[in-house]
């Protein structure tokens, strides 16, 4: 394990806005009879690796959820890091930098996101370990493409069909190599790295794999109805349906 596991704090930060267009108030809506934001903290205390979790919000019902599931609120997010342009970097290091303002030293960081309700405590575990050994900046999960993107089509307005990479119109599927793409679950990484504004999608992150069906980005009411159906196939326990909520 790397020396930088034993220094300072190691803190989830959950960012959790109250606005969402698309979900309308998506971090409040009932998941399997639990509001999201308070499975999401639930998930960063059963991993048991968090000194402290953090939620970052803009709102005052949000934060009272997640306090009741044992996160803290130290701060109020600032409406220019509360609308739906701001990058998630930007929001942890606005995150970090209060709670350096409060005395605390956050040196390991994870950013969880707050829709990652298909995540699983080993899983979080798995990144942190993968932080330490590989010994680069982040650690963050990502998943395979369900098929190769060097057959993806362009589709005109007139719907006529081209191939985004034609030289590849004769290749077996299988012999492509296999395309990931952020998983938008969590990004583990050194608190240094996320204030120095070090990119997450580069060489300084190592890729944590996680399984297709374990990864859903919440951001539609289709999204998710799918979530739901997953969780349905993983635990076998039965959810309300979207329209219910």
């Amino acid at each position: 394990m790397s020396v930088a596991a034993t220094q300072g704090e190691c803190v989830a930060i959950i960012p959790a806005r109250g606005g969402s267009k698309r979900v309308p108030r998506k971090n409040l809506r009932r998941f399997e009879g639990v509001p999201m934001i308070q499975r999401t903290v639930g998930l960063a205390r059963d991993s048991g690796v968090f000194d402290r979790i953090v939620v970052s919000t803009d709102d005052q019902d949000v934060a009272s959820l997640a306090r009741e599931a044992g996160a803290s609120t130290p701060f109020v997010r600032p409406p220019e890091l509360s609308d739906d342009r701001t990058p998630i970097d930007a929001v942890v290091r606005h995150a970090i930098t209060e709670l350096r303002a409060e005395g605390a030293s956050p040196d390991i960081v994870c950013c969880l996101y707050a829709t990652a309700v298909l995540l699983t405590p080993a899983d979080l575990r798995r990144g942190r370990d993968m932080l330490f050994t590989s010994g680069r900046s982040f650690a963050i999960g990502v998943c395979a493409y369900a098929h190769p993107v060097q057959r993806a089509l362009w589709v005109d307005q007139d719907g006529a069909i081209t191939m985004r990479e034609p030289e590849h119109r004769g290749t077996r599927t299988q012999d492509l190599r296999a395309a990931y793409h952020d998983a938008g679950q969590f990004c583990w990484g050194q608190a240094a790295a996320f204030m120095a504004g070090t990119p997450t999608l580069s060489t300084a992150s190592v890729a944590v794999v996680l399984p297709r069906e374990r990864v859903v980005d919440i951001d539609t009411p289709e999204d998710w109805v799918v979530a739901e159906a997953l969780h349905r196939a993983l635990h076998g326990a039965p959810c309300a349906s979207f329209a219910e909520r």
